[in-house]
């Protein structure tokens, strides 16, 4: 048995996981990180339009801070995020994008004076400050109140993990490629570590660590047609599920991007619409603004899906060998723009489409995107159920999220959640010892060698490619956008009955090193299980809320299911998850549930809310009018963080004089 010790133990290396991995080695802790594949090819690098942080360098982001940002994320999330993690989230943003800043990030920065903008298919003229002039830029992006989305053109993700990867080199973090986590190492109450096989030998390793941080990612590839990398397929979440102990939280919560190109199902960035892009049906005809007057192409991600879908049920999808889809205009941008700010969706057109998007409309329908479940965690990133263990980035449930992500968030979350969870991460270490018997860890490397033994020596007759291909399919057919109870309890029957059949999965290809047959085999079973917990929560929830849309129960309905769904797998014979609630507390929200701004407001109250309005204007009425914005947000809902990130942030706007209107200098 091959033993490797370490204090920080990181699986995934994306920008979440690289995140912590430096937060750890900073305190001079042994730090080691596991990858599937090389850490500048992490799904990280997918991310285009940008990160948000409120900044407020530039003429729309002029009185933006904390506040906003907090409260558009809450929103954004449709009430199901934990208010706390949202503050501490906000408040460290700023603090992010800067320290990325300092190492090597090329961001987008302000040219003071005029600027020509496209703002609601009109062409706009604005004035930025001389003082502005070499800050941060930032583009304007769905669901915010101000233009807060810091970007380097189009291609922010490939920026930001470049930097951060050339950090963990300089830094002598080593990353172990193409190595694969099976099992968690756990006694029911701490975790200490994994059991890994590489990729490439097939050799099993037991890496045994004070603390164990999953950052693999979500679990778009249990459906058929994803914006997600094939690596993203829920294994990181399957690992904690399959311990019995560890929950997953909110695993039904899955956001489904407007414009992903048809039909590969690759991302075009929601930086298209904030630049100015429009959609458009199959008579060209602009039609967002009938759904969203205030709003428009720049709803929420969640709202401007289900808008596009309800467009094409009404026949106005634009017929294809693929099913119908509508169009993103990015034309009236213009040629420059498109090659400065929009590199990535030129060449995603002009090599998967053959298009030239500065002529041509680009095809463009909903697809699976985000996962806003994972594992749950508290607001230091640990598992409540399992010492030890903590999760960051999209395969966790952190939960800033709740059930729908605004665009930006993302990004934001990977660096900020990093900078935040791997502080805690590194007190863990320093406060805890390393006690663990090699027997109880060589009995976790038996039942993983176990399982490989049987799939190559045993008589199953299942295919894993069949399986797979199949619960995809379930995935896209019934648990998709639109969700209704006689569609969710066919795909938790079929998906039962999946399950049960990868108990006797078979190979053809016997080999116990690179095989990459092996690999789906191992894969597919835990698929299943989070399959099943997405679908088996779906079913469950009776409500409709942010991307859970249940056409049978479209109202929100903060009365009976203002909770937080957590699934766990105690019975690893068992065909479904157990589900159970974390009710979220009205009387101690800063925002307590209100009307979120798109379409009808036909939410059902919560009994509490109208109370804890009343208790923080009596809250704010005793500080009196002397008291800042931070007095007034501490006695509300007060939030904690490691003392080296609560200083305030500092903001152009803190210094000059609020414009007017008019001095704004924007006009048509």
């Amino acid at each position: 048995m091959k033993l490797i010790y370490t204090d920080s133990l990181v699986v995934g290396a994306g920008l979440a996981g690289l995140r912590v991995a430096i937060a750890s080695k900073e305190r001079g802790l042994d730090t080691l990180v596991l990858s599937l594949i090389p850490a500048k090819r992490s799904h990280s690098a997918a991310a285009q339009g940008g990160m948000q942080a409120s900044l407020g360098n530039t003429v729309k982001g002029m009185g933006d801070d904390e506040d906003v940002h907090f409260q558009d994320t809450v929103k954004g999330s449709d009430w199901g995020c934990d208010q706390d993690v949202a503050r501490m989230f906000a408040h460290c943003a700023p603090k992010a994008v800067r320290e990325l800043a300092n190492w090597g990030v090329p961001w987008s920065r302000v040219s003071a004076g005029p600027r020509q903008v496209i703002v609601n298919a009109q062409k706009v003229t604005l004035q930025e400050a001389q003082q502005a002039h070499g800050l941060i830029n930032a583009r304007d992006f769905g669901g915010t109140k101000k233009w807060r989305t810091c970007y380097t053109a189009d291609g922010t993700g490939h920026s930001l993990l470049y930097a951060m990867d050339n950090k963990a080199i300089a830094m002598d973090i080593p990353v172990h490629e193409r190595i694969e986590a099976l099992a968690l190492i756990h006694d029911g109450k701490r975790c200490h570590g994994v059991i890994a096989r590489c990729l490439i030998t097939g050799e099993l390793r037991a890496y045994v660590a004070k603390s164990t941080t999953i950052a693999t990612g979500g679990y778009g590839r249990i459906y058929e047609v994803s914006t997600n990398a094939i690596i993203c397929e829920g294994v990181g979440q399957a690992l904690a599920l399959e311990t019995g102990v560890a929950k997953l939280g909110n695993m039904e919560a899955v956001q489904f991007h407007p414009t992903a190109i048809v039909p590969v199902g690759i991302l075009t960035t929601e930086g298209c619409r904030g630049d100015g892009g429009l959609l458009r049906d199959k008579d060209g005809y602009r039609f967002m603004p009938d759904y969203e007057p205030d709003k428009k192409e720049l709803a929420s991600r969640d709202v401007v899906s289900r808008r596009m879908t309800e467009h094409i049920r009404k026949g106005k999808g634009v017929d294809s060998p693929y099913g119908a889809h509508l169009w993103l205009d990015i034309t009236l941008l213009g040629r420059k723009h498109i090659e400065t700010n929009l590199r990535e969706v030129q060449e995603i057109c002009e090599n998967f489409l053959g298009i030239d998007p500065a002529k041509d409309w680009i095809p463009v329908r909903p697809t699976q995107h985000y996962s806003m479940g994972g594992i749950r965690t508290n607001a230091t990133g640990e598992s409540p159920q399992l010492k030890g263990l903590f999760s960051v980035g999209e395969a966790a449930c952190w939960d800033m999220h709740g059930f729908n992500r605004l665009g930006g968030n993302s990004l934001a979350e990977t660096v900020v959640g990093g900078m935040i969870i791997g502080k805690y991460v590194a007190d863990f270490c320093e406060n805890n010892s390393l006690e663990i018997d090699t027997l109880f860890v060589e009995q976790f490397m038996q039942q993983v060698q176990s399982e490989i033994d049987v799939l190559i020596e045993g008589d199953g007759i299942e295919s894993a490619f069949t399986l797979k291909h199949e619960m995809q399919r379930i995935m896209m057919d019934y648990v998709g956008i639109f969700r209704n109870g006689p569609e969710l309890d066919k795909a938790v029957a079929e998906l039962k009955v999946l399950l049960e059949r990868s108990r006797k999965l078979g190979l053809k290809c016997k080999k116990r090193h690179a095989n990459p047959e092996l690999v789906e085999a191992l894969r597919v079973k835990r698929m299943l299980k989070v399959a099943l917990t997405v679908a088996c929560g779906a079913a469950a929830r009776t409500e409709s809320r942010g991307a859970h849309a249940r056409e049978d129960f479209p109202q929100r309905n903060d009365r009976d299911w203002l909770n937080r769904t957590l699934a766990s797998w105690p019975d690893p014979d068992a065909l479904e998850p157990v589900l159970n609630y974390e009710a979220l507390d009205v009387m101690k929200m800063e925002l307590p549930p209100g009307y979120r701004g798109y379409g009808i407001n036909n939410a059902i109250a919560h009994p509490d809310t109208a109370k804890r309005e009343q208790q923080i204007t009596e809250i704010l009425a005793e500080l009196g009018d002397d008291a800042d914005r931070y007095q007034r947000q501490r006695a509300i809902m007060p939030f904690e963080l490691p003392e080296s990130l609560q200083p305030n942030n500092e903001r152009l706007s803190d210094t000059l004089t609020r414009p007017s209107a008019n001095a704004l200098g924007e006009k048509s």
